[in-house]
Formats: structure tokens, sequence, C-alpha cells
């Protein structure tokens, strides 16, 4: 069990999977810059949490919901969770969280990720058995429809794994090296404060100059 002092923002998880600099210099170094992408991410959670929660249809919604999970050491905060009514022969309700990204679906995994953990953290603070939230939903800003994600055995193994992962660079201390990718690293916000480039620029000068004037590398 984690002390409440120890947890860590289940968003973690999504910026370490994305790259695990950016994780380091926002959770770590505490540092953060805004730009189009993530302001637009920001206004539509925001809208996702405005408005009170509500029942309808045999659905109990609940937003801005707030979770932790002292055994994986997370804390966090659902957009949505939706409760269904299920025949009372089922014996509890189908409870299904909602996260609201913006653009399209991605080809990694971080936005499952983060929405199993918050699975996760729901079945230990309502005192489920593991697996009882079977399913979520990840809703896209650019199509403007959900996306199901099934929490089965192999999106939560990889959730753990990337839980325990950041809490070593936690424990470490450490912010890793950056590696420049275009794809990845001109839509991040924190690409001024990160420096991908120039790093990769001063790496290549520190080879050019080992093999030209058979200097010894350095280790």
């Amino acid at each position: 069990m984690f002390p409440e002092d120890q947890l860590v923002p289940i968003s973690a998880l999504q910026h370490w999977l994305y790259c695990p600099r950016q994780c380091a210099l926002i959770h770590l170094e505490q540092v953060w810059a805004e730009n189009r992408y993530t302001a637009e991410g920001r206004v539509l959670h925001e809208k996702a949490h405005d408005g009170r929660d509500e029942t309808r249809a045999g659905v109990r919604i609940a937003r801005g919901l707030s979770v932790r999970s002292l055994e994986l050491g997370l804390t966090g905060q659902c957009d949505v969770v939706e409760f269904h009514r299920v025949p009372s022969e089922a014996g509890c309700e189908r409870i299904v969280p909602v996260e609201y990204k913006r653009g399209k679906p991605k080809s990694h995994r971080a936005d499952e990720v983060q929405l199993c953990a918050q699975a996760m953290c729901l079945e230990e603070m309502l005192g489920l058995p593991g697996g009882s939230v079977g399913e979520g939903c990840l809703f896209y800003g650019t199509p403007r429809r959900r996306t199901g994600v099934v929490f089965d055995e192999g999106l939560r193994t990889l959730t753990k794994e990337t839980v325990s992962a950041v809490h070593g660079m936690r424990r470490g201390g450490n912010t890793p090296t950056a590696e420049y990718l275009p794809k990845r690293c001109d839509a991040c916000s924190l690409v001024e404060l990160c420096q991908p480039k120039a790093l990769r620029f001063r790496k290549g000068a520190a080879a050019w100059f080992e093999r030209n004037l058979d200097l010894p590398s350095e280790r």
C-alpha cells in the first residue's frame, strides 16, 4: 500500500507512454507549457465536468469523480462514470468510466491505459473484485463519438507495468534524455523547454569530433 503523499496522478501514465521525458519534466521537474492541443484538451475536459450528476433511462451519471488506489499508488479524476442499472439477478450495477480526449484515436495505448487505471481505482474504492469494471469508453473530439475499450488481462498488465515504471522514475529522480521524433515532439507543448533537436545536434557534433579528431569516446 502506498501512503497518501506518494500517490502519482493517473495522467502521468498517459504522459509516460507518450514520452518518458515529457512525464519526468511534468511530474518530477514540475514544468508545464500550453499549446493549442493542450488548450483544446483542457476545454474538452472542463465541458465534460460541467453539469450536475444525473439519472436518466436507468443510468446514473457522475461527473468529475475523484478516484484513487492505495494499492497502485494512483490518484485522479474521471471525466464521467456511468452506473448502469442491470437485472437484479446480476447483483450489481454495470460501471463504465468515460474519458474525453481531443483529436482522434491514437496508434499507441496511452489513452487506454489511463482509462484502465481509472477502472482499477473504481474497483478498489467500491470494494469490487478485480475485473468487475470490464469496459469503458474514450470519447474523441474529432469524430465526436465513443470508442469502446475492454479492460482485458493484457491491458491491465500493461497498466500495472506503466504504474511501476512511473513510480520507479519518481523514486530515481532522473529525467530521461531527449530523443527527437518529429511526429511526437513537434506536437508537444514542452518542445521548447525540452530542446530535443538541440540535444540531437550536440550528440551529432560530439560523434563528428570523435571520428575526426581521434578523441576518446565518453564513458
